[in-house]
């Protein structure tokens, strides 16, 4: 009898589509249950994801929010700063999207910008970037002490796997969107971002808000290790809700499709 033979992702040790959407959908209904319990309660949850071009950041966040709504959980991901914003002080602009009372905010890049980007491509002075490092961690302290819990999730990819992704980018006319011409200038930067990671860690990795550092150059794994972790760190229970049964529905009585000549998509597929 012949011997199955083993896929090339499970040669690699990669999960195969299969059973990644297996896990995942597991996952999605805890994250459902948070969900509701976040509501219930009136829990204020923030997240954190930071990590360099091509980490995937943007694949994690789609997967913890695909299938939780978009009224509870608020994903930002704030634009470069206008002029007026420049002027403010730093955090000001971060500040307001924190969470309110049943909500999950979800940073795509943060306050954290400064420690990395802007120190890295001179949109800072060191100075500045010293003062921000000496200074955040007494503002997430405030954070965590007005009842929000804090995540900080990076995202740690290599520097063979950011080229291959970044590469892929520039070919494929779906995610060409996502090469910026400041991508291209960070690639050439890896050990100024490796030397401000360093010191971002050093500087912010506190007690009541550490950083927690995910392998990401499997994204089906870090994907699903992630929000494995974010589900343990939150003491979430399944909220009771009543048997969902759909009632009956009226009766046509003089109703009648109207003949109106609406006009219709072509169906092509």
């Amino acid at each position: 009898m012949a011997k199955n033979k083993k896929s090339a992702a499970e040669k690699s040790g990669k999960l195969n589509n299969k059973a990644y959407l297996e896990q995942l959908r597991t996952l999605h209904i805890e994250l459902v249950k948070l969900q509701e319990w976040v509501k219930e309660k009136g829990v204020k949850v923030c997240v954190v994801f930071e990590g360099r071009d091509g980490a995937g950041k943007g694949g994690t966040i789609k997967a913890l929010t695909e299938r939780v709504s978009p009224r509870v959980f608020r994903v930002i991901a704030l634009p470069a700063p206008t002029d007026r914003e420049k002027s403010q002080m730093y955090l000001q602009r971060y500040l307001p999207h924190l969470p309110a009372a049943g909500e999950v905010v979800i940073f795509d890049r943060s306050w954290y910008n400064r420690a990395g980007v802007e120190r890295v491509m001179g949109f800072c002075s060191k100075e500045q970037a010293v003062s921000f490092l000496n200074a955040i961690p007494s503002v997430e302290k405030a954070i965590v002490d007005s009842g929000v819990i804090l995540l900080k999730y990076w995202l740690e990819v290599s520097e063979e796997e950011q080229t291959r992704r970044l590469q892929a980018r520039i070919k494929d006319g779906r995610k060409i969107w996502k090469l910026s011409p400041m991508d291209l200038k960070s690639y050439s930067r890896w050990y100024d971002y490796s030397r401000a990671r360093d010191d971002m860690f050093r500087a912010t990795d506190s007690q009541h808000a550490p950083w927690l550092v995910a392998d990401s150059n499997d994204k089906r794994k870090a994907r699903l290790n992630i929000i494995s972790d974010l589900l343990s760190r939150i003491p979430y229970k399944d909220v009771p809700r009543e048997k969902v049964v759909l009632p009956k529905r009226q009766k046509a009585g003089s109703y009648r499709d109207p003949k109106y000549p609406v006009k219709r998509i072509a169906e092509k597929f």
